[in-house]
């Protein structure tokens, strides 16, 4: 019977992931000061290697922020957060595959571990350790960026300058979020002529088909020589101007009174 019994000191890992710009660290905060608030003790850690913000706060990009520690490795975040109750670790994928046992490690201590990363590269393929960490988490969370090309839902990260390595620590000056349709794998980014991103793309497509709405509409007097609602059709006169005529005379039927006058005339004759 005892078996049934919940333990007091059961761990769990929370994951939240998704593009750059979706909310990943603003979420991480705010569960971790509802923990502080509840008067728990919060270890809370990012990557040496991201300084974007500062080094000792872990800061959103709509500039929320709370106190945290430096670390170059996850051993150290295990000997750090010995005495906490929950752990916050944002920007998973600096910190590679071993970041998972130590996760677990935590949990099996019966601490509330909070994880923060991208899920996806620039490339658009899973970032570890985060797959990892969705197959051994208790609670997941998505989160989703809007695109900035065409304002659908986004949860994908587009590199904006040209480089073929993996990790490019930067923020909006180096990437932008896109969607599904206006994501473009870097493969794709190298056909296109310089200079030119995929939103500068879509209104040059858009610009275009406009233009040739336009020509369509211009021309279907000229084409046709029927007359449409709201349009004129154009005819030579015998003095070889072309005089716009509307309405049901344009196609060539005669006024309804010279007809009458030339069935009189016929009758008399």
């Amino acid at each position: 019977m005892t078996e049934n019994i919940p333990q007091k000191n059961t761990g769990w890992i929370e994951v939240i992931c998704g593009s750059m710009f979706s909310g990943k660290t603003e979420e991480l905060i705010r569960r971790l000061r509802r923990a502080q608030i509840a008067k728990q003790k919060v270890a809370i850690f990012k990557p040496r290697i991201d300084r974007r913000y500062g080094s000792d706060h872990i800061v959103s990009h709509n500039l929320q922020r709370i106190p945290s520690q430096e670390v170059s490795s996850c051993d150290e975040i295990l000997k750090r957060a010995r005495d906490a109750d929950a752990v916050g670790i944002d920007e998973a994928q600096f910190f590679g595959p071993d970041l998972v046992a130590v996760c677990q490690e935590l949990a099996d201590r019966g601490k509330r571990v909070i994880v923060a990363g991208l899920d996806q590269d620039y490339t658009g393929k899973p970032f570890e350790p985060i797959p990892h960490l969705l197959a051994v988490a208790e609670y997941i969370t998505k989160t989703l960026a809007i695109c900035v090309v065409c304002g659908n839902p986004a949860n994908r990260t587009q590199r904006k300058v040209p480089s073929k390595e993996r990790i490019v620590v930067g923020a909006a000056d180096l990437y932008e979020a896109r969607c599904r349709h206006c994501f473009e794998p870097p493969d794709e980014e190298e056909k296109r002529p310089a200079g030119m991103r995929e939103s500068d793309r879509v209104k040059s497509d858009r610009t275009e088909s406009d233009r040739m709405k336009s020509r369509r509409v211009d021309s279907v007097g000229d084409r046709s020589g029927r007359f449409k609602p709201g349009g004129t059709t154009s005819r030579p006169d015998r003095s070889g101007r072309t005089a716009p005529r509307r309405g049901r005379h344009a196609r060539g039927h005669p006024k309804p009174g010279r007809t009458k006058a030339r069935r009189k005339g016929r009758a008399n004759g």
